[in-house]
């Protein structure tokens, strides 16, 4: 049974830093692409940020790029997402998810997905 628990939200201040994690079981980093998404109250879900490792893929979109840093530890078979310099607009239910191989842009085109975990920046 494949699980992905994501970990590490909760309330910051606007500048501030938080780490996200994304702990799978029952695949393999080496197999399988992970992206974030987060959504907004009233908003689609968006992809953030991809790692695959297996093709060599790091993304992110350009409101967080320079930002957010997307990286993995495959002996803990765990991914990370270090946010920096929050913003209140990045207040939001992040989401890791999993698909084989290819880092994909939309929602549905992911397998797995874990439950989310909140994330919410003050002014």
């Amino acid at each position: 049974e494949v699980q992905l628990v994501e970990s590490g939200g909760g309330l910051a201040q606007a500048g501030g830093s938080l780490r996200l994690s994304c702990a799978a079981s029952g695949l393999s980093l080496d197999d399988y692409a992970i992206g974030w998404f987060r959504q907004a109250p009233g908003k689609e879900r968006e992809r953030l940020s991809c790692i695959s490792k297996s093709v060599g893929d790091t993304l992110y979109i350009d409101s967080v790029k320079g930002r957010f840093t997307i990286s993995g530890d495959n002996a803990k078979n765990t991914v990370y997402l270090q946010m920096d310099e929050l913003e209140p607009a990045d207040t939001a239910v992040y989401f890791c998810a999993a698909e084989y191989r290819y880092c994909k842009v939309w929602p549905w085109e992911y397998e797995y997905w874990g439950q989310g975990t909140q994330v919410t920046v003050s002014s």
